[in-house]
């Protein structure tokens, strides 16, 4: 097993140079991200992330979380982590002054939750439903909610959860049966059951706030008929305190392929005469609701797909210059050497390494396109940027997780036999990075939204802007001397026509063909990840270019985004025109055959 490392260096060139952290610093409300201090958050998280987190993750994931008659245990260390992150002020680090928060930048805070989750993922879900649960509440729960649950949330005091998913409705919240019974005092008797809870039963806080999702006895059928309510694992004394007990309790805990670390309950509502909650916002509009947690979420989840690539690969690359096995190809009775010297492990390394460049950048100038959006004075530039961050949103979980779990496998690989054998560690990662693609919505469930609610639906009005962005790049790239950048600059043009053909098909055909249309909605949205992660490697090497010429130091630092953008246009976004093919010419016979030729 390795040790974490957080690669500051690179983040800090990301948000730099690519997502503009100068010009978010610069937005109302964000005046205190200025370099320096956001230098030291980064520092500081990293030393937290690799000295207390990293060391738990290998010992969580073979403990894991221990249920117990209700009670649920978390591994050994979890408790006295969690309290050393929450008085560190960790859980306040994006959220709103008014309940304590330190009310920094989304692009800062995205950096900080690659820490923690490359470092940890299985601790790193507790905060991060925890922020989801903070920003419902913020922007659509009573005053009487934000006094009583935002500060104790913001502080790290109490989590939150959301809870969606039962036993007969997976993805399709339409069959959710959870019941709301109203009380006649403004609160509401909450009978059901939820499965899935990342977090739901735990030892580490006094108090944990669920988000449910419930039917009103009054609601319309579908999607239509769910509200949302606040119900906390321990009612509130009139001094806001936790009191009595509430009738919801974790009648199990699954057994899942990774992240054992972090409890996944099944929680029980009302078996004992009803569990007391409290309406957030409107009737009938919590699944409107639950979706600003959802789109947190989503984010985050796509974060893990990073994050768990970046510890991988920092493993794999450990192993390959330590493991020493046989002779370097082309050097007849040459010394044995360690494997980094083998050329396709070289390949394997650059494949993860320029992956996860690209997929950071892409996921940090969506972070900052949060900010603009929330933030900037001028309501069109908000509007672009919440429509280029609805856009990509998708795309960051989709195709990150999905990357995930081919580079947390080409890290076992590059171990070899070992990478197979728990005790490494390699295993854990890959394992872990199975589920990114499945919860807060399967890749295909962000494939559809892709095509349909961000593509579709505007005939490629946002996709087509950011198209135009990309030529600017090819057109840069093209004015570049030197052979990597010719070569960036054809893989950049070939992946962005790829691209225009496969956006040109779904408008064309959504309307009139769902079906064929949405046999091509995954490998879609990969194309869509593969070049806009190109976009970012040619935006990084003409930036680099432009360092190396002025003198500057770091010389090795920018002459190896060079090289990695490079190995990316010819190992990964040459990848391009291929699956817009697949996007245009695989329906026919993806939906020929009849269901019992299957």
């Amino acid at each position: 097993m390795s040790n974490y490392n957080a690669p500051i260096r690179d983040m800090q060139f990301v948000m730099r140079e690519l997502a503009g952290l100068d010009a978010v610093a610069a937005l109302p409300g964000c005046e205190d991200a200025s370099p320096d201090v956001v230098d030291a958050i980064l520092e500081e998280a990293g030393k937290f992330a690799g000295g207390v987190l990293a060391p738990l993750n290998w010992t969580g994931d073979q403990e894991g979380a221990r249920w117990d008659n209700g009670v649920v245990h978390t591994a050994t260390g979890w408790k006295e982590a969690y309290k050393q992150f929450a008085e560190a002020g960790w859980t306040a680090l994006a959220c709103e002054p008014e309940f304590g928060g330190q009310g920094l930048p989304k692009l800062v805070s995205t950096a900080v939750m690659e820490m923690w989750k490359s470092a940890n993922m299985a601790f790193s879900l507790c905060p991060m439903l925890t922020n989801g649960a903070i920003e419902s509440i913020k922007l659509r729960g009573t005053d009487e909610q934000k006094a009583a649950y935002l500060p104790k949330m913001v502080s790290g005091e109490w989590t939150g959860t959301m809870n969606l998913t039962e036993p007969q409705a997976g993805s399709d919240l339409a069959a959710v049966r959870t019941r709301a019974v109203p009380q006649g005092d403004g609160t509401y008797k909450i009978f059901g059951q939820k499965i899935f809870i990342t977090y739901g039963e735990h030892d580490m806080t006094d108090n944990i706030i669920h988000l449910v999702l419930a039917r009103l006895p009054d609601a319309p059928e579908g999607v239509k008929g769910i509200s949302l309510f606040v119900v906390p694992k321990f009612l509130l004394n009139a001094d806001g305190t936790p009191g009595e007990r509430n009738d919801v309790h974790c009648v199990s805990i699954e057994h899942k392929l990774g992240i054992h670390a972090s409890p996944t309950a099944v929680l029980a509502f009302g078996d004992k005469g009803g569990a007391i909650g409290t309406l957030v916002g409107e009737a009938n509009r919590g699944l409107e609701y639950m979706f600003i947690m959802m789109n947190e979420a989503r984010f985050a989840v796509g974060m893990e797909g990073l994050a768990l690539s970046e510890r991988a690969y920092q493993q794999a690359l450990a192993y390959a210059k330590d493991r020493v096995q046989g002779t370097e190809a082309g050097v007849r009775g040459g010394p044995k050497v360690s494997i980094i010297h083998h050329a396709d492990v070289r390949r394997m390394l650059m494949s993860m390494k320029s992956q996860i460049e690209a997929q950071r950048a892409l996921a940090y100038v969506v972070g900052a396109a949060t900010d603009m959006a929330h933030h900037h004075p001028d309501e069109a530039v908000r509007a672009q940027n919440q429509a280029f961050m609805d856009l990509m949103i998708p795309v960051v979980k989709g195709w990150l997780t999905e990357s995930s779990i081919e580079l947390t496998s080409t890290g076992v690989q590059v171990h070899g036999g070992m990478g197979f054998i728990e005790e490494t560690g390699a295993a854990q990662h890959f394992r872990d990075a199975r589920i990114t693609s499945i919860y807060e919505g399967t890749t295909a469930i962000q494939a559809n939204d892709l095509i349909g609610r961000k593509i579709a639906r505007e005939s490629g009005q946002t996709v087509k802007a950011v198209i135009a962005e990309m030529r600017k790049v090819e057109a840069s790239l093209a004015e570049a001397s030197g052979d990597e950048f010719a070569a960036m600059r054809k893989s950049l043009s070939a992946g962005v026509t790829a691209l225009e053909e496969a956006v040109a098909y779904i408008v064309a055909t959504y309307g009139q063909d769902i079906k064929a249309a949405s046999v091509g909605s995954v490998p879609f949205l990969k194309l869509l990840g593969i070049v806009a992660g190109g976009w970012q490697m040619g935006r990084a090497a003409l930036v680099s270019a432009r360092r190396l010429a002025e003198g500057g130091g770091d010389a090795g630092f920018y002459q190896a985004k060079i090289t990695t953008a490079r190995f990316y246009a010819d190992h990964v976004l040459s990848q391009a025109p291929g699956l817009a093919y697949s996007v245009v010419n695989g329906a026919a016979a993806a939906l020929a055959l009849p269901e019992e030729m299957f």
